[in-house]
């Protein structure tokens, strides 16, 4: 079975990761492989029947399973909007200063800038007026790129203002002393309700659901084991990215998730459903809210128990 993600190097997709390199997929019984497909080709793979499962932000299944028609969520694998803005150090910035923002170029990958111009229009700033200018982040699009280190090197050459991305891209350009957190929504920042824009989610096709539900019932398990395991020992975290990502992000990691396993949290609220289908509507994904059944499979909520897990 394959787990498609767009993004490697993220503490947002990191328990699906944990639930790989800690064999939690393997205590189950499951011969599980999570594969990267920069951009669009993960969701394309998913949606195509190419990958069991899809690793992303909760909208982002709606570009090709329009109203929810044939995808639902299985759980959350982080609550909350899990982008960080961060700014060039030598702006001089001020935490959750939005006007700051007026003139700056900012970096950011498709599904991340799609929830960054809806947090501008929230917090009453026109970005074309402004003139916030939401591109991508030059260098990081081939495989096997580090992301973080590549995006702080782009802000530290002046190449852009700011980077709107994961909380471990984050962490690279402030690490490096190349730019400081502005906005982080879980903590606080932007405007009311922007920590409940979506969240990072873990997606598979009704089809999947009803010719193999067991199968994705230990998916389910050993991913929420993950997410337990990083909660109960965050330290498993480094354990997990000494295996899969680069130096710097490796050692980066601990710290990010230890600072972040609060978020760790499958369940899915229908408040949360509810949040998400206003952004979906405002971002031009959905026309209509749907029913929270419509969104989840709400039979795969419970799956946090069973025997113990390994150890690594």
């Amino acid at each position: 079975m394959y787990i498609a993600v767009p993004d490697f190097i993220s503490n947002t997709m990191f328990p699906v990761l944990a639930a790989q390199e800690l064999r939690f997929f393997e205590h189950e019984g499951l011969n599980v492989e999570v594969q990267l497909l920069t951009g669009f080709r993960a969701l394309q793979a998913f949606s195509e029947g190419v990958v069991d499962f899809y690793a992303s932000t909760a909208e982002e299944p709606l570009a090709m399973f329009p109203n929810w028609e044939g995808a639902k969520l299985l759980g959350a694998l982080a609550q909350g909007t899990p982008y960080v803005l961060v700014m060039r150090r030598n702006l001089r910035i001020r935490r959750n200063d939005l006007d700051s923002l007026t003139g700056r170029r900012i970096g950011a990958a498709p599904a991340p800038a799609r929830v960054l111009k809806h947090l501008l229009a929230q917090a009453g700033i026109d970005s074309e007026k402004e003139r916030v200018e939401i591109v991508p982040i030059p260098g990081t699009s081939g495989a096997g790129v580090s992301t973080g280190v590549t995006a702080a090197r782009v802000l530290a050459d002046g190449q852009l203002d700011g980077l709107w991305a994961n909380a471990l891209g984050a962490e690279v350009a402030v690490h490096l002393g190349v730019g400081d957190v502005i906005v982080d929504c879980r903590r606080g920042d932007g405007p009311p309700g922007a920590a409940g824009y979506t969240f990072a989610a873990l997606a598979t096709t009704e089809s999947k659901i009803e010719s193999n539900a067991r199968e994705v019932e230990s998916v389910v398990r050993a991913v929420v084991r993950a997410q337990n395991a990083l909660r109960e020992d965050p330290s498993r975290a480094m354990t997990a990215a000494s295996r899969i990502f680069p130096a710097l992000e490796a050692e980066l990691t601990g710290e990010v998730v230890r600072r972040d396993v609060e978020f760790y949290d499958w369940s899915i609220s229908e408040e949360s459903v509810g949040q998400l289908n206003s952004f979906a509507q405002s971002a031009g994904l959905l026309a209509d809210p749907v029913r929270y059944t419509q969104v989840v499979a709400t039979g795969f909520l419970g799956e946090a128990s069973g025997p113990e897990t390994p150890s690594g």
